[in-house]
């Protein structure tokens, strides 16, 4: 059950799907949320000199800027939950964005669920690199939200995708809790004949169907570069509100990157999409 549920509140880009989708989630399972806003200073403001008492004046007066930033976003968040009667926690930020990456990972660890906002390509904001940052770093289920999103959060219609990996078992596994209390849950197997037989959506079916669930299984096949319209396709047509999948990426020297059909999922979602890494 999700019980202390974590959200982003961007500070850069537009809030209102994430306040609403978190909101109306929290409201539904009478969980806390911890809500976590950060204000981004700028690198060069904390690295430009080594050292020196006026250095650290200008990067104090940067973090007091970025932290009001953050306050700014939290206040609205607030008055939302206020109104929602829900328990939360507001949580400023003001940290160059790599301290607040780690920060928010770290956080992320000791909550039941991370709910944050689609990423947008068509903006330059650090607001985009915290959700995959998160996903990366939690160790648990991250729940993207897409930035068109409106309204409240809903999850009777599930769709798994399901191609018997690892991730994939992952992400099942954390979305016990929306399954549980789904009206309809389809399997969605692509390719399926690239599935080991022991972990087939047939196995999976008959697993679910031990704990109560009357999953049906949909098998399509498609290219690789069209697996992730394919998916998005089959939702739209199944009227699904939420999908389950694994978060493919691996690190590299510091860096993160995503697989790609993980990316292009996030590029161009348009339904609430539960990850696990």
């Amino acid at each position: 059950m999700y019980k202390d549920i974590l959200v982003h509140i961007p500070t850069e880009r537009p809030m209102r799907a994430v306040i609403d989708g978190s909101i109306s989630l929290a409201a539904g399972l009478n969980a806390h949320v911890d809500a976590v806003a950060v204000g981004y200073v700028a690198s060069t403001t904390a690295y430009v000199m080594e050292g020196g008492a006026a250095v650290a004046a200008v990067f104090e007066m940067e973090r007091e800027r970025a932290l009001e930033r953050a306050e700014a976003a939290l206040a609205v968040f607030r008055s939302e939950a206020g109104n929602a009667d829900i328990s939360c926690t507001c949580h400023p930020i003001g940290a160059i964005p790599v301290d607040a990456a780690g920060s928010l990972g770290e956080m992320a660890r000791l909550h039941d669920l991370s709910v944050v906002l689609q990423p947008d390509p068509e903006q330059v904001t650090f607001d985009n690199e915290i959700p995959r940052e998160i996903l990366f770093q939690a160790g648990g289920p991250v729940l993207f939200l897409p930035y068109t999103f409106r309204g409240a959060f809903t999850a009777k219609r599930i769709g798994i995708c399901w191609d018997g990996s690892r991730v994939a078992a992952r992400a099942l596994r954390d979305a016990a809790t929306f399954l549980a209390r789904a009206e309809e849950i389809a399997i969605i197997a692509i390719n399926e004949a690239d599935t080991a037989p022991d972990a087939s959506a047939n196995n999976l079916a008959k697993h679910l169907g031990r704990r109560g669930l009357s999953p049906r299984t949909i098998s399509l096949s498609a290219t690789r570069a069209d697996i992730q319209p394919t998916i998005l396709s089959l939702a739209a047509d199944e009227n699904l509100d939420l999908l389950v999948m694994g978060g493919y990426g691996h690190s590299r020297l510091q860096e993160r990157f995503l697989g790609g059909v993980t990316r292009a999922m996030l590029e161009a979602m348009t339904i609430p999409t539960l990850m696990s890494h």
